[in-house]
């Protein structure tokens, strides 16, 4: 079975795309999805919290003097906790925040956010936005004339023409169709790809 996805085009002839329902028709699971972007952003934290504590600080091989004799506290290292300098009692680790979710949840979550996106009519195919050459004021026209903000686009692969196109447009995603992220994707208000990404996504998530 296939589906279509819409065309964004100069010309009116255009015909829609024909696409695998298998990747771009199923039913939206929202509680897959929310994890399948929690997972996600969770994974890009960074635990950077961290102290040290008496083993991890520094000097302290020498014992500051001897056990018996001097009248003061006994002491075993000027690296204790009750030192100016020493390690921390419970010093912080850094911490994993990362999260587990395996790969056949991760495409079908995957699928269910391009079907819904298709479904809402947040998803195209287009040729004629994707440049040839690197000329910003090329693209922005085009965005313009066809009434497209906060758009990721997608690619089969690199391309320095497109990535210089569109770089300076801050409202302008780019990124290869076998590398997009799920959040990218929800927080897209247009998501427009190439017939070549089409292909790329249903070999990926087929």
């Amino acid at each position: 079975m296939s589906i279509e996805i819409p065309v964004i085009s100069e010309k009116d002839s255009a015909q829609p795309l024909a696409v695998s329902e298998t990747v771009f028709g199923q039913p939206f699971n929202e509680p897959l999805v929310h994890q399948l972007v929690t997972t996600y952003l969770t994974n890009a934290r960074a635990g950077t919290k961290a102290q040290k504590n008496r083993s991890a600080v520094s000097g302290g091989g020498k014992k500051p003097w001897r056990q018996k004799g001097t009248g003061r506290a006994r002491a075993g290292t000027i690296r204790s906790p009750l030192w100016r300098g020493g390690g921390k009692v419970f010093a912080a680790s850094p911490r994993d925040y990362s999260q587990k979710l395996n790969k056949k949840m991760y495409r079908a979550g995957m699928r269910s956010i391009l079907s819904e996106l298709l479904r809402q009519n947040r998803l195209a195919v287009s040729a004629d936005l994707v440049p040839h050459e690197p000329k910003t004021k090329a693209v922005a026209s085009k965005l313009k004339e066809y009434g497209l903000k906060r758009v990721l686009i997608l690619v089969d692969k690199k391309d320095p023409a497109v990535e210089l196109a569109v770089r300076n447009i801050h409202y302008v995603q780019l990124s290869e169709a076998s590398r997009v992220d799920p959040v990218s994707l929800v927080a897209a208000e247009k998501v427009v790809l190439t017939s070549a990404a089409a292909k790329v996504l249903e070999e990926r998530l087929g």
